[in-house]
């Protein structure tokens, strides 16, 4: 729910922005929310259990926590060049990199300090799941919203940096000092 809620206030605040309202799409119905959730659910669970369930797990093994971390989130933002259609334009490369590699790198340490891969699909899943089913922001089309009018005014670059940096950054802050919180609480707990 907390990523989900995250995703909700970064596509509300670039609606309020762009001066333009989310409005139900007439086309959105049982079948078509049942095919994404599916779609979401299959997308998520390979993607985790490819970086986080198989790939980090083996990494860890040979670099340790730390290093193995940001292999994980390095590999996961290049992977997104591709499944996002970015590779070869520099600027955008590097945007995402930054962004899913953040992402990755927050789900690789929610993998390592709970050494299990549910919280970072919750996470994950939340997250796409109020991007791609709610506000129609993904390869499956439109969804249960969608902007209106279709041509929003543009965002500053200091509106894009909060909604396109600051809110996905603050969650990754968030859930790195909710981890780093609980182990040491744990640490403390199960002292000598």
């Amino acid at each position: 729910m907390v990523a989900g809620i995250f995703a909700s206030i970064q596509f509300l605040l670039i609606s309020y922005f762009s001066e333009f309202k989310w409005v139900r799409s007439p086309d959105f119905n049982g079948t078509i929310l049942l095919e994404s959730l599916r779609w979401n659910i299959n997308s998520v669970l390979y993607e985790e259990l490819v970086f986080r369930g198989y790939l980090l797990y083996k990494a860890i093994e040979f670099f340790g926590v730390r290093k193995a971390c940001f292999l994980s989130a390095s590999v996961f933002g290049v992977y997104h060049w591709f499944s996002y259609g970015v590779f070869g334009s520099v600027v955008p490369m590097a945007y995402v990199l930054l962004l899913t590699g953040s992402f990755g790198l927050m789900l690789a340490y929610s993998f390592a300090l709970t050494k299990s891969v549910v919280l970072p699909i919750a996470l994950h899943l939340g997250w796409n799941i109020v991007s791609i089913t709610i506000f129609s922001n993904g390869p499956v089309g439109a969804q249960l919203l969608l902007p209106h009018p279709e041509e929003p005014a543009a965002m500053s670059m200091h509106e894009q940096l909060i909604t396109s940096l600051l809110v996905p950054a603050t969650l990754v802050l968030l859930v790195f000092w909710v981890l780093t919180k609980k182990v040491r609480e744990e640490g403390v707990s199960s002292g000598p």
